[in-house]
């Protein structure tokens, strides 16, 4: 693990969504659309930002990801220009094999959540990120939201 492991997302990115319409329920419908980003490198690499525009929603979001050399693990704090406020961080780490994984606490719809972010399929090209919520300690996941990230033209 170094402060180069999110250097893959700097630049811009085309984002293909999917994302269900309750966020709880793995049996809702998913919704899809697009989504554009563009991410850059702070800190010699021991920080990253990107901010993502949503056009079809009419938001726009972004995370701020910081690396701690001490606990060598990431902590990712997104925020979007509805709340205006930062959400609980997700912390972890990449592994040998370029998958991340990514744990937090936060409440959804009034319930306590445990979040999970996982990044794999990284290359120079394309990158997947997806978000997961449990509501019984880990035991079972709703995945919610995936991005699948490209390289535009």
């Amino acid at each position: 693990m170094s402060t180069a492991d999110f250097d893959f997302l700097v630049g811009e990115w085309v984002v293909a969504n999917r994302r269900r319409t309750d966020f709880l329920d793995g049996t809702s419908a998913w919704e899809e659309f697009t989504a554009m980003s563009r991410a850059s490198r702070h800190f010699d690499g021991g920080a990253n930002f990107d901010e993502i525009v949503f056009p079809s929603l009419g938001f726009r979001g972004l995370t701020l990801r910081l690396y701690d050399p001490d606990r060598d693990e990431w902590s990712l704090h997104w925020a979007n220009d509805r709340s205006g406020t930062l959400f609980p961080p997700v912390v972890g780490r990449f592994g040998a094999d370029g998958h991340g994984e990514f744990y937090g606490d936060d409440t959804h719809d009034g319930k306590d959540v445990r979040v999970r972010f996982v990044w794999s399929g990284i290359s120079d090209t394309t990158a997947r990120w997806e978000q997961a919520f449990s509501v019984d300690g880990e035991r079972t996941w709703v995945t919610n939201w995936v991005m699948d990230m490209s390289r535009p033209g």
